[in-house]
Order: structure tokens, then sequence, then C-alpha cells
């Protein structure tokens, strides 16, 4: 599938802000089922910005805006081309060992709930494929999408004790029990094609990867209750959503803020409004 994404994040400050230093997580890799056809980075005001990869091996820019702002819009525009691998994620340029992925953060830890939620150790001869796919589904079925019910500080532990929440959530309270039952797992942030015909989206999104013998690395969107497949464009991955948000950073001055993101994810034989 080929897909045209536009995500937008806009700052107004209520009064104007002294400098801005922010990191990126905005442009996707190229791997073996998704390939970046082009892409742009624009920032709406004179600013300094270098390239270079995380630790993680995502894509990152630097921006540094060194002078008084009032409004700041940070917008990518690109194409991706993708394929449906049933989840499968092979060929990542830049890669860390799976062990890495066990590691617990504060968001991502599990506690009662969660240990309840991955159920009884993991049986010699039981597949982990099959395990994961079970909760999956789980989490799809039982926990409400809810875009009032949580921040993004909300650790995994008390959004599954409540029952809600949005696909940040869903995804680490997958992460947490999969390490719970000692599988590798990671958080991931992209974009979705919604066929549904809602292009129009206020947030990126976000699933899971699990390490799985014999396969590798395998994706699960629990928000959705599926693999992702060419539908889904890969951006960056982290131990848990800190790790690959699209945009972290610090600014001195500008009092209050007010934030807006808009993401539009479409095929790319459509166009966007005022684009020819």
């Amino acid at each position: 599938m080929r897909l045209s994404i536009r995500h937008a994040t806009t700052y107004r400050y209520a009064a104007p802000v002294r400098s801005v230093i922010q990191l990126l997580r905005m442009t996707p890799s190229s791997f073996a089922s998704q390939t970046v056809l082009d892409w742009r980075l624009d920032v709406d005001c004179d600013a300094r910005v270098r390239e270079g990869r995380d630790g993680y091996g995502n894509i990152i820019h630097m921006l540094y805006i060194d002078r008084p702002v009032r409004d700041l819009q940070v917008t990518v525009t690109g194409r991706v081309l993708t394929e449906d691998e049933i989840g499968v994620v092979r060929g990542l340029a830049v890669d860390l060992p799976a062990e890495v992925f066990l590691r617990e953060t504060a968001l991502t830890e599990g506690g009662a709930a969660i240990e309840a939620f991955a159920g009884s150790p993991l049986a010699d001869e039981e597949p982990i494929l099959d395990r994961l796919h079970l909760m999956n589904s789980a989490l799809n079925r039982d926990m409400r999408f809810d875009t009032e019910a949580t921040i993004v500080e909300t650790k995994a532990e008390d959004a599954l004790a409540a029952g809600h929440g949005v696909c940040q959530d869903f995804a680490h309270i997958l992460i947490g029990a999969a390490r719970c039952l000692g599988i590798p797992a990671r958080y991931v942030s992209g974009h979705l094609f919604r066929r549904d015909g809602a292009h129009i989206q206020q947030a990126a999104h976000a699933w899971a990867e699990a390490w799985v013998p014999d396969l590798g690395w395998v994706a699960f969107d629990p928000a959705n209750g599926k693999c992702p497949d060419d539908a889904y464009v890969r951006v960056a991955c982290g131990l848990d959503y800190r790790d690959a948000a699209p945009i972290a950073g610090n600014r001195r001055g500008g009092g209050t803020e007010r934030l807006s993101v808009e993401v539009d994810v479409r095929e790319s034989q459509a166009q966007w409004q005022g684009q020819s």
C-alpha cells in the first residue's frame, strides 16, 4: 500500500518563548516491509536542525530555536510503501539485542493486575506466539478505549486496573505482561491508515512488538486486536512511550501553551486539501 502522511504539531504560547530545544522522532526508517519513498521535515520559523540516530536505532532530529517565537509548528510529510508481513518485523537497519527489552520501566512495571493478566508462567511446550495472541485479543475485548481516562504518565498497572485507556496504555499493558513472562517486548510509535475513512486523526498511533523465537520481532496492536499489516507505518521504538514519543523537549519562557496535533494518513493517490 502507498500511504501519504502529514503529521503537524502546533504550539501557541501566551508570551514569546526565548528558546526551544526539541527532540523529534517523526521520521520512519525503511526495512523489509516498509520503504520510505520520500519524507520532509518543516519548521515554520528560523531553526537549526541536526539529524542522527538514538540508541534504539530511531532516526531523530534535534531542533534548536534561539530567538523569540509566539507560535511554532513542526510538520512532517511523506510517502511510504508498505507490505503486509502479518506483523513480523525484519530487516531493521539498526537494532539492539532482544534481551535489552526485558528491562522494566516506571510506565510498564508489572504489579498485581498485570501479573494476573499475564497468567501462569509459560510452560516449556507452550508456544510464545499463542500466549501473545491471547493477551492481545483479551486486551482488545476487555479494555475500553477512552481518550479522557488517562494521561501520558499513566502507568500500565493503573490503566489495566481501571479498565480503560488509549493506544499508549494498551501497548504498555501488553509490554508489561510480556516482560512478566520473560518475553522481550518494546513500545512502537507510528501511524495507522484507517480503512473506515477516518483519515484525520488527533494523534499518532502506538502498538507493541514482542520477541518470538524463530520469528524475531512480531508486532501486536491490542487497541485494535490484531497484528499490524500494510495499514501501519512504523516510526520509532523504545522501552516505553518516553523513548518513542514523536516530540520531547524544553523551552524557556512563553507562559502557558496550547498544543494541537493533526495527523492525516491516506492512500497516496488522494490529495490533501490545498495541495496539487
